[in-house]
């Protein structure tokens, strides 16, 4: 077994977000969705470093997926965030 270098660490990063992330949706009932999209987005995006450094092609569209995903989830958040707002004003 090959030694472990940078890029593979900031994928155990990524890794460790992504699961933070899920962790997070189920143990709490009302999760923040910048904490859970953020979270999210930043293990695509670790993810995706190692991945263009080990490439590996079916991960590497799963992150980008994933990305998209947590970033309409954030769109969506700001949405209903901007929809309360105005609501209270």
């Amino acid at each position: 077994m090959s030694d472990l270098d940078i890029y593979s660490y900031i994928g155990f990063i990524g890794t460790a977000c992504i699961i933070g992330a899920y962790a997070y949706l189920t143990y709490v009932d009302k999760p923040n969705p910048f904490i859970l999209h953020g979270t999210n987005l930043i293990g695509a995006a670790l993810l995706t470093v190692s991945l263009m450094v080990h490439t590996n092609w079916p991960s590497l569209v799963l992150e980008g997926f994933w990305a998209a995903i947590a970033v309409f989830g954030i769109i969506k958040a700001l949405r209903s965030r901007s929809k309360r707002d105005k609501s209270v004003a």
